[in-house]
């Protein structure tokens, strides 16, 4: 028979910890028992209903971050690169947790996770959840994992109430094979795959050891060819969106006393190399004015470099390319950083002969972000004239900026606001914040597909890329209710449920 909602309503005596006792201790004496059906729906409304979501949301999914902390190929740090060894053991533990949330799993020729709940419209258009499995060197336990067990833990919630078969797609939740690019010095090989970007050129990639993408693939997926790459495209048609839970990996939410934040957009990306040459020459002995010194060059171009990016308004002219909004823009979303110098022969008593840095600008204004390295170059070879030194400037990388679908991040903020009043017990907090997004995601590539909208968890500190990542418990229940909350406005009404 059918029936529409819980089954099973309150009856004295049977309160929320009774229940919860019960449904594990069930499932533990008989384990073929399914969650979905009985285990978990005695206790679907009232506070057993809450205890439930935070047993799921919370409790077990910082359980399996820890889990997945320990997955390393390193053993005094948290390292797992693109198709290491450690990476396809968290592959295989994201494949059991997908399977117990009730999906239906598999692996493509990139090495990327799939598992998908069908709903109620097998062959409609899907929504696609996703982020990284992948790590940096030295990391913290919940860049990339994040999203993925908040997705996992959602869907597992709905499945053991029964509902998941309600919605109205497809969804699917998939964990990328690389976004940080550690690896082969190539970002989002397995995001930029789905979404039909990736050029086959990077099957020729070589790590530090030689082995080529090709190498790796045929020792774990087996097919290398062209034609497998370009298969692994998703057809648009099938999409309906991208979503994407992470770390905000900045101070603003935490600065602001809230867990969750939307995000607008992400900030396109430029990398240069500069590189300034002189005459080489001893310390002790060439005087001062003789000089054609690339350090002092250098250091001059990395102070312009800093005012430019601090105060662009006072180096840019207005026109009809760079209009008084992109300056705006610019003024509230342009950072530029230069991360790595060296110099040649890089001795103390030599005068180097060749000093060269990287510049990392970044800002959501494409246009801007253009303009400020045409005047940032211009200017640098100015300098350079001036100091009777040569100066080179390569452009080494390039992504523009994505601007995240407004009526998917409306929808997104109305969750993540929900979930913020459930967590404060049915008083309304401050409204949800609308943050930029600095660093690169995989929601980048997957713009090339679909819409895509994003949800910013707050992070201790705003430190990300380090093994003092931190978030807290509680805010990975929100961002597990947050997810939930989205997921549950893609179910149709009326619903019922099915008891054995």
């Amino acid at each position: 028979m059918a029936r529409c909602g819980p089954f099973l309503g309150r009856r004295r005596g049977y309160d929320a910890v009774t229940a919860v006792v019960f449904a594990f201790l069930l499932c533990l004496i008989v384990p073929s028992f399914r969650l979905p059906r009985l285990c978990f729906l005695a206790f679907a409304d009232g506070s057993g209903r809450r205890d439930l979501r935070r047993v799921i949301l919370r409790d077990e999914a910082t359980a399996r971050l820890n889990v997945l902390g320990k997955i390393s190929d390193a053993e005094d740090h948290l390292e797992r690169t693109f198709m290491s060894p450690a990476s396809l053991r968290a592959g295989n533990q994201i494949h059991e947790w997908m399977e117990d949330a009730g999906m239906r799993t598999w692996n493509d020729g990139m090495g990327n996770v799939h598992g998908r709940v069908d709903g109620r419209n097998p062959s409609g258009k899907a929504l696609l959840i996703g982020s990284h499995l992948d790590t940096v060197v030295d990391a913290g336990i919940f860049d990339g994992s994040l999203g993925l067990i908040s997705a996992i833990s959602a869907l597992k919630l709905l499945n053991v109430t029964g509902k998941s078969s309600g919605l109205e797609r497809p969804v699917e939740v998939i964990a990328f094979s690389d976004e940080e690019g550690i690896r082969f010095q190539s970002t989002f090989l397995g995001s930029a795959a789905i979404a039909g970007i990736l050029p086959p050129s990077i099957l020729n990639f070589a790590d530090r050891s030689g082995a080529t993408v090709r190498d790796v693939l045929m020792e774990t997926v087996g097919d290398t060819s062209e034609k497998n790459l370009r298969e692994l495209k998703y057809d648009p048609n099938s999409v309906w969106g991208y979503v994407e839970v992470h770390i905000e990996q900045g101070p603003v939410l935490e600065w602001r006393g809230l867990p969750l934040g939307i995000v607008s957009g992400i900030a396109g990306q430029t990398r240069l190399r500069v590189t300034v040459r002189g005459s080489q020459g001893h310390a002790g002995t060439v005087p001062m004015s003789m000089r054609q010194d690339p350090m002092p060059a250098a250091a001059e171009l990395i102070v312009l470099l800093e005012s430019l990016c601090k105060h662009p308004v006072d180096f840019l002219s207005f026109d009809e390319y760079c209009k008084d909004s992109t300056i705006e823009v610019l003024a509230n979303s342009l950072v530029c950083t230069v991360g790595e110098i060296s110099s040649w022969p890089s001795a103390s008593n030599v005068i180097p002969g060749r000093v060269s840095f990287t510049i990392d600008i970044r800002a959501m204004e494409d246009k801007g972000r253009e303009a400020v390295i045409y005047e940032l170059s211009s200017r640098m070879y100015k300098t350079c004239d001036r100091r009777s030194v040569i100066c080179t400037i390569e452009r080494k990388h390039d992504a523009n900026a994505v601007k995240c679908d407004p009526e998917l991040s409306t929808r997104l903020k109305l969750a993540a606001q929900t979930a913020m009043k459930e967590m404060n017990g049915g008083m309304d907090q401050q409204e949800v914040p609308v943050l930029m997004s600095g660093a690169g995601h995989d929601a980048m590539a997957m713009s090339h597909l679909t819409k895509v909208g994003m949800i910013f968890v707050r992070c201790r500190g705003g430190v990300s890329h380090s093994p003092e990542e931190h978030v807290l418990d509680d805010d990975v229940w929100a961002a597990g209710l947050a997810t939930l909350t989205f997921l549950e406005s893609q179910i149709g009404s009326p619903f019922c449920v099915h008891t054995m």
